[in-house]
Parts: C-alpha cells; sequence; structure tokens
C-alpha cells in the first residue's frame, strides 16, 4: 500500500519531520515505523512510503502521528494527538494525506472530561471510496445536543451552496465527522463549508463563519484517495463556566461518618453541590500517606504511592461484621471520634484499621476469590504488589511467609475496597452533574513505594523546596527527592506496551488512574515542572539549593562580568572572628572551641564532624533549650555563608547562592565587586534561563499530559519565570487567580475583572488564611481592600459581616474565569449562623510549620447544609445569576 504525507512546518537547522506510522493488519497485528520526512526548504515536508502487506496480511486501517526530532533522535516537539488519525484503508488505493500540525486546540477545554465523557474514541470507519476520492474530516466539539454535521459547497455534487442540499457527515467518535466524495470529472480547487444541522428538524441551522474552505489546487488522480483534515469547525462556542467548593475529603462531616470524612460523604457533598448549582468539588490528595503512624503522616502531600488511596476514607458501614460486641464498642469509638471539633488522625488510624483487620477476617478470603477483585487486580497489578509488599516491609518487617501472604492479602483487600467506593463516588457525583477534581502532588515521600521500586527515577541525594522570600527567610525544604526527567528518546506517541517504563510513561500511568475518578485536576507547584528548587541532601534549610534544571556558570563567564573569582573564598564557608561574635555573640569562644579549625588570616574552617547542616541537625537532636537552638541556627547560618554554589554534576561549575547579599560574605565585597556580583545574580535568576526553562517545561508538560482528557489546572502561584504565563497558554492549563496574590508587580490585589478566561478564580488555598481570618489578622490590609476593591467609604469593620463576604463572593462568581472555586470556608462566610464561631478554626494549613497537623473538620454537617434552605436558595441564585450553573453545551457522546 502507498502512502504520501504531505506537511507544512517551519524547522530548524538541525532539526527533522518524522511521521510515526502505525497499521494495523488483518490478521490483527500492530506495525509501527518511525520514517523521517524530506524537505526543500527547511518548511514543506513529504514522504511517499510504500508499506509491505500480502493476501494473507493485508493492511486493514492506519493511525499516525508528526513529530520533530533532532539528529539524535531526540523528540523536541510532538504534535497534539488525543484525536487519533485513524484511517479504514484499501489496498488498492494510494492514500495522500495534506496535513496540518495540530497544536493544542484553543477550545481544549470542550474536549476535556469536565465538559463531557466519551463513550469510545474515534473509530477506522470505512467509508465508499471511488476511483477518485476526496474524504473531507473536522473535528467539531462546539456541537451542542442533537446537532449533527454536514458540508455545502460550490460543485453541485456539493450542493451548490444551497442550504437544503447539504450532505450529512458521518461522526467517527470523539468530536470528529467525515465524509467521502467521488471527484471524478470535478474541476479542482472545490470551495465549501461546514454546517450544523438540526437533527430533529433537518434544517440547515449554522454556517461556519470565516471564509469558504478549499481543497487546493491539487490533482486527483486515478486511485487516489485525498485526506483534507484542517483545522476544527469554525462555530463559536458557548462560553463555559463553572463553579464549585474545594474541600479537603478528610474535612466532611456527617452524622453517619466515623471522625474524617469518608466516600459516602463524598457522595452526600455531591447532592448538596448539585442543589446548589455547583458543577466542581475539588479536594485534596487522596493518597496513602502512612509512613511512620504519627502526625506527620496526616500531610496529605507527603503521599507514599501515587496510586494507592488513603484507608482513612473508607466507608466501613459498606463492610458489615457480624461479630455484635465489636460493633458496639465500635459504634462508641465512633460517636466520640464524630463529635470532635477537629479530625483525630491517629485516634481514626487505630479504630478504622481495627476494623479492617477484622472484616477481613470474615470476608477477606471470598472477597479475593471473586470475578471483581480478579479484574481489578488485573487492572492494577502494576502498583499493588509493589504496595501491598512495601506496607508489609514498614510495618512488619520480621513477619514469617505466612504472616507476610496474609498482610498482603489485608492491602489487596483494602485497596479494592477503597477503589470500588471511590468510583462509585465519583461516577455517583458525575450522574449529578458534578465533577470532582483532584490534585496532584509535586513530590512523593522519600520512603515510598516508587523510591523503592524505581530509584531511577529519582536524585534521592537531592531534595525538593522553594527558596527564600519575606515570608520564609531560609526557604522550604519539604523534604522529597527530585526527579530524574526522560529526554524523549526512543517514545512512541502512539502506543506504550513498555516492560520497563521511564518516568514520563510513568506520570501518564498517574493520570489514567486518576481519569477513573476525576474529571479535572490541579498540578500542584507547577513551577517544579520547569525548574525544581533542588536542595542537597546534606542541607536542613534551603538557602543551601539552587535550580534544577540550570545553566551553572563557569569561572570564565563569572569573570567576564567583571568578578575575579576566588574559589576557596567565594565557596567555602567564609568565617571569621567579626562573623562569630556578630552571630553567637557571648557564645562565640564556645563555638570556636567546638566546631572550628583555626585557619590563616584569621579565618577558620568547620571541623569534619560538623560541616554540613545534617550533621549539625543531628548533634543537637533533642537539645530544646535556648542557648542550644541559638547556636546550631548560627552554625546553619555560617554553613550556608557562601557566594556560589559548586554544581553537584558539573566539575567546575558554580551557582550564585540566592539571597546572598544579606549575608556576612557580601559584605566583604568591595563595592565595585558587589556591583560586579549583582550583575552576575540578576542575569543567572531573572534573565538567563527564561528561554531555556520554557523549553524544558514545554516538552515536559507536553509529553506527560499529552494523553489525559481531564481539564489541567496549574497551581502557578509565588516566584515565577516570565516564561510561564506563555507556556500555560500554549498548553491551555489553566491558571490559578487569587486576588490578594496578584501577579503584576505593584499591585496589592489583583483586578477580578482582568482575569484571564482559562484560568480558576478562587479567595484562599490551603495553605491560606482563609477570608474571614486575613481580614481579621491584618486590619490595615483590610481597609485597603474594603476601600480601594469594594469602593467603600468609611472604617472596614474587624470581623467581615456575612453580607460582605457574599459581596465579595458574588464578585468572583461575575468574573472572566472559566471556573469559580472557592474552599467551603469561604462559602460558610455568607452565613453568620452556619460559619464557624472561632475564625481560627478554619485554618488548615500553615507552610512555615513543618509540623501542622492536617485536622481541620467542617464545623457543620453535611446534612445541616442541605436543610438550609435560605442559605442554599441565596448560593443557587448567585450561580444562576453568574451563568454559572448551566448544563455542559453538550451530552456525552
Amino acid at each position: 500500500m502507498k502512502l504520501r504525507f504531505n506537511i507544512h512546518y517551519n524547522t530548524e537547522w538541525g532539526q527533522a519531520m518524522h511521521v510515526l506510522v502505525n497499521y494495523k493488519t488483518s490478521d490483527g497485528r500492530l506495525h509501527e515505523q518511525d520514517l523521517m520526512m524530506q524537505t526543500e526548504d527547511g518548511g514543506l515536508w513529504w514522504l511517499d512510503v510504500v508499506l509491505m502487506e500480502s493476501r494473507q496480511r493485508r493492511i486493514v486501517q492506519i493511525e499516525y502521528v508528526y513529530q520533530v526530532e533532532d539528529a539524535s533522535q531526540r523528540v523536541l516537539r510532538r504534535e497534539w494527538n488525543q484525536v487519533k488519525r485513524l484511517y479504514a484503508t484499501d489496498n488498492t488505493k494510494t492514500f495522500c494525506f495534506t496535513d496540518l500540525w495540530r497544536d493544542v486546540p484553543l477550545n481544549y477545554h470542550l474536549y476535556t472530561y469536565i465538559h463531557r465523557r466519551y463513550a469510545k474514541g474515534v473509530e477506522a470507519v470505512a467509508l465508499p471510496l471511488f476511483r477518485k476520492t476526496i474524504v473531507f474530516r473536522v473535528s467539531a466539539p462546539q456541537l451542542g445536543p442533537d446537532e449533527s454535521l454536514a458540508l455545502v459547497g460550490s460543485h453541485p455534487a456539493i450542493g451548490s451552496w444551497n442550504p437544503t442540499r447539504y450532505l450529512p457527515m458521518q461522526h467517527i467518535g470523539e468530536f470528529d465527522w467525515m465524509l467521502s466524495v467521488n471527484v471524478d470529472g470535478m474541476m479542482m480547487p472545490l470551495e465549501y463549508k461546514y454546517v450544523i444541522v438540526d437533527n430533529k428538524t433537518r434544517q440547515l441551522k449554522t454556517w461556519e463563519e470565516g471564509d469558504n474552505r478549499t481543497t487546493g489546487p491539487m490533482a486527483v488522480a486515478d486511485g487516489e484517495v485525498h485526506i483534507v483534515y484542517g483545522d476544527s469547525l469554525r462555530v463559536k462556542e458557548t462560553t463555559w463556566k463553572a463553579a464549585g467548593v474545594v474541600v479537603p475529603l478528610f474535612a466532611l462531616r456527617s452524622e453517619r461518618s466515623c471522625g474524617v470524612g469518608d466516600f459516602t460523604d463524598l457522595k452526600m457533598m455531591a447532592d448538596w453541590a448539585a442543589t446548589v448549582g455547583m458543577k466542581v468539588i475539588q479536594l485534596l490528595p487522596v493518597n496513602d500517606t502512612t509512613s511512620t503512624h504519627t502526625w506527620n503522616d496526616s500531610h496529605p502531600y507527603n503521599i507514599i504511592s501515587a496510586f494507592a488511596l488513603h484507608p482513612h476514607y473508607i466507608d466501613l458501614d459498606q463492610l458489615p461484621i457480624s461479630d455484635e460486641e465489636f460493633m458496639l464498642q465500635y459504634a462508641r469509638q465512633r460517636r466520640e471520634l464524630n463529635a470532635l471539633r477537629d479530625s483525630d488522625y491517629l485516634a481514626v488510624d487505630r479504630v478504622k484499621w481495627a476494623y479492617l483487620k477484622k472484616a477481613f477476617e470474615e470476608n477477606g478470603e471470598s472477597v479475593l476469590k471473586g470475578k471483581p477483585f480478579e479484574t481489578f487486580f488485573a487492572e492494577n497489578k502494576d502498583w499493588l504488589a509493589d504496595y501491598a509488599e512495601f506496607c508489609v516491609k514498614r510495618d512488619c518487617p520480621d513477619a514469617d511467609q505466612k504472616q507476610r501472604e496474609s498482610l498482603i492479602k489485608l492491602h489487596y483487600f483494602v485497596q479494592y475496597h477503597l477503589h470500588i467506593q471511590f468510583l462509585e463516588a465519583a461516577n455517583y457525583a458525575r450522574s449529578k452533574g458534578v465533577s470532582l477534581k483532584g490534585d496532584l502532588p509535586i513530590g512523593l515521600c522519600r520512603d515510598s513505594v516508587e523510591t523503592w521500586k524505581h530509584p531511577e527515577f529519582f536524585n534521592l541525594d537531592m531534595q525538593t523546596g522553594t527558596p527564600p522570600d519575606i515570608y520564609h527567610p531560609n526557604g522550604q525544604n519539604w523534604g522529597f527527592p527530585t526527579y530524574r526527567w526522560s529526554d524523549g528518546k526512543q517514545e512512541s506517541t502512539i502506543t506504550h506496551h513498555p516492560s520497563s517504563i521511564t518516568i514520563n510513561q510513568y506520570f501518564r500511568r498517574r493520570f489514567q488512574w486518576m481519569e477513573q475518578y476525576f474529571d479535572a485536576f490541579r498540578i500542584d507547584h507547577v513551577i517544579g515542572f520547569f525548574r525544581m528548587w533542588e536542595i542537597p541532601a546534606t542541607a536542613v534549610y534551603a538557602t543551601m539549593g539552587h535550580f534544577s534544571p540550570a545553566l551553572p556558570m563557569s569561572r570564565e563567564e563569572i569573570e567576564q562580568m567583571g568578578l575575579a573569582f576566588h574559589k576557596e573564598l567565594y565557596t567555602r564557608p567564609l568565617i571569621n572572628d567579626r562573623i562569630l561574635d556578630r552571630i553567637f555573640g557571648i557564645h562565640a569562644q564556645f563555638v570556636r572551641d567546638k566546631f572550628l579549625v583555626r585557619k590563616q588570616y584569621g579565618l577558620y574552617d568547620l571541623k569534619s564532624e560538623f560541616d554540613t547542616q545534617q550533621k549539625v541537625r543531628r548533634h543537637f537532636e533533642g537539645q530544646r533549650d535556648e542557648n542550644s537552638l541559638w547556636i546550631r541556627e548560627g552554625l546553619y547560618r555560617i554553613i550556608s555563608n557562601v557566594l556560589f554554589l559548586e554544581d553537584d554534576a558539573q566539575a567546575e561549575m558554580y551557582h550564585p547562592r540566592f539571597g546572598i547579599d544579606k549575608e556576612p560574605v557580601y559584605e566583604i565585597l568591595g563595592q565595585d565587586e558587589k556591583d560586579a556580583f549583582m550583575r552576575i545574580y540578576n542575569s543567572y535568576f531573572f534573565e538567563r534561563h527564561n528561554g531555556f526553562w520554557a523549553w524544558h517545561a514545554l516538552q515536559l508538560l507536553g509529553d506527560i499530559l499529552q494523553d489525559t482528557r481531564m481539564l489541567v489546572c496549574a497551581e502557578d502561584l509565588g516566584l515565577l519565570p516570565a516564561s510561564v504565563p506563555h507556556v500555560l497558554d500554549t498548553l491551555r492549563i489553566l491558571t490559578l487567580e487569587v486576588q490578594s496574590l496578584p501577579k503584576d508587580l505593584g499591585l496589592e490585589f489583583a483586578h477580578l475583572e482582568a482575569n484571564p478566561y482559562r484560568s480558576v478564580a478562587t479567595i484562599s488555598t490551603h495553605d491560606m488564611p482563609t477570608l474571614r481570618l486575613w481580614w481579621e489578622e491584618n486590619s490595615g490590609r483590610a481597609q485597603r481592600f474594603f476601600t480601594t476593591m469594594l469602593q467603600r467609604e468609611g472604617r472596614a469593620p474587624h470581623q467581615l459581616p456575612p453580607q460582605m463576604a457574599e459581596e465579595i463572593i458574588a464578585r468572583h462568581l461575575y468574573c472572566p474565569s472559566m471556573l469559580c472555586l472557592l474552599s467551603i470556608q469561604d462559602w460558610l462566610a455568607m452565613d453568620a449562623t452556619l460559619r464557624a464561631k472561632n475564625v481560627r478554626e478554619e485554618r488548615i494549613n500553615e507552610p512555615y510549620d513543618c509540623y501542622n497537623q492536617w485536622k481541620y473538620r467542617m464545623n457543620v454537617t453535611i446534612e445541616q447544609l442541605m436543610e438550609a434552605r435560605q442559605y442554599n436558595q441565596k448560593i443557587q441564585t448567585m450561580i444562576t445569576r453568574s451563568k454559572r450553573g448551566g448544563p455542559s453545551p453538550g451530552p456525552s457522546l
């Protein structure tokens, strides 16, 4: 069979266009070829290829995708391929494909699950083929219920522009439509347009906008089939907006729950969301975080598995136990836990695991022998077996073989029921018109299933965090290992059946798993996919970190910018008597004697047993007196008192230390040296990497997100490179807009009217004080918001009144953002009888506290919310008037 490909794409020197062709033969076998195309000008690429076949193995369908590669076969760019270029074939024909490169569509949200679910993908539909054939194909995600697509054009055979003589097209799956036309005897080019037809009346309803389409001056030879597949339907879609609530699953409270929210509570929350017209419930991560069996495990982002669900979220009522005495004791414990103001993580853990072990004793074997579990295990064995083994090694490292097998089955049993309950809750929410939005943590616990089974995915000698800022002068050290990303070599964009996967494929597998439950998800700390703040494992504070990936500087570059480079002076901690007296005061002599070694010229060096922050931390472990803490913090500081950090992977390459202008080593520089260093500093941190990080993020995010149909939303707050907005816009990822955290420099508050459509508007996040709390904590800022944003006169009230909270929420609902998702605490701020009496109880997390206990629970039950008819009617009216409560534009296909 002969294939002919043509595509216009402007490449750079050293780049080549490739087409990856995947074809299926009549015996069911799949074949794949990576073919380099030809060009004369680097802009127009073509390829003629003959695929070998036989009578016994005829080619019955082909699928293909374009990508740009460099000379070393590294994939530089892939076209968007969620809607497959898939066609049925005929070995008596020559198929000619004249294509346009496909970027992520501007209206990409119409292709996502949050907009509508899909019954099937594109099918290889066998259309009638003629002596000379043109096949018209178009993507039309704008179509609504009871609408179909047709074609009408300039030639009598395609309607002569008569709106009653349109040619109906055939739906081939997804949003794509096709039509084959016999063009034997027709003069080229043909002009045509796609039109929308009302399925009930069969009348032409809408012509597409813009100039007429044309087939071009191509001549169709005998036996040729020309595929015309250009841009999507040119019809303006209805602007779709939605409102929703952000609430951690552990925070849900119902009359029947057991001290923590569970998946049945989530179904009840979906009922309430549907009642008031909300379309989205956003959750924090629901993955298992059990690492130490302490309060540290309450941190929902410190996950030990990218797939396993947290056992706390299981509804125990769905696992009945016949032991009446046990059930009486459980009922008492349940009442006690549910009566608490907050969620007691450790108590819930003890009670729920005792129940799960009992349920497993009674019903475990029968469940694991059932067909439903066998199906679940077959679909999830790639992570479930490792997870169960990890849990046994963590909890019972000395278990014998029999105990080990029993415990592994216990974890299978628990994860199976968690999956069944969560999937049921997600599908129940969908049936109510409510989508769940998940959360993708940027990292994993250092002691996790993935770091154990796939250490090659991680830099285990590094930690993630954030650089210092005005709120965190030492930065943040999260402790998660950083990633070793793939470079795109040898990864097919059509099928993935590897025996051992790359980390990029692993992320795509995560998204596939998430799609069972979520229609959208939030990328936590999306800046980490541009560059991560990487901290050596020997450090405690983030001050010793640097960006990765990065372009470190050579000695020659540093000196070319005016700073004479003295390696020993600039890369080793600068310690002299003046610095010691300044930092340690009365303890200076003790520090000299205990921790330092005297050198020449009045300088000191750290003893080898104290030359890293982690060694110092271990030395002072358990010492909580003021003097010990003073000395420990001082030693941390002098260890990081360096101008440049040596790159860990490239010899004789250096990174300027972030925030060093506030440290003693900077003060020893002369004015000319300070000026030179600041030129280096500003160039390195704010200019040097913008293009490099943009390229890296486009490659990485474009690769790992290529197959997901969830709506992707970014958490893009904090110190951002200038390239972030462009990359997120290119990939059609929604930004996060918080009015009190404006992205424009010089503003204290953002103007909601300036929010981009492709964004999520919110008032507060789980890392911030709630609306009421920040209002009370900073009266001066509240006064300025009162005057400038609300345009009120006089003195701002100390406590935020419900009617003012209602006004602030209404302004967010009316803003241009596609999604307006507000925390449950902020929604409740509108009602004096429902909101918490003590506003400080609403805070979920304080990021500067590494020992924060994640224990917030709603102060009202979901039942009470459902009964608050006047309050619910108010929310419903606000959502309806802001046009955020209407149905999705189209049905499931």
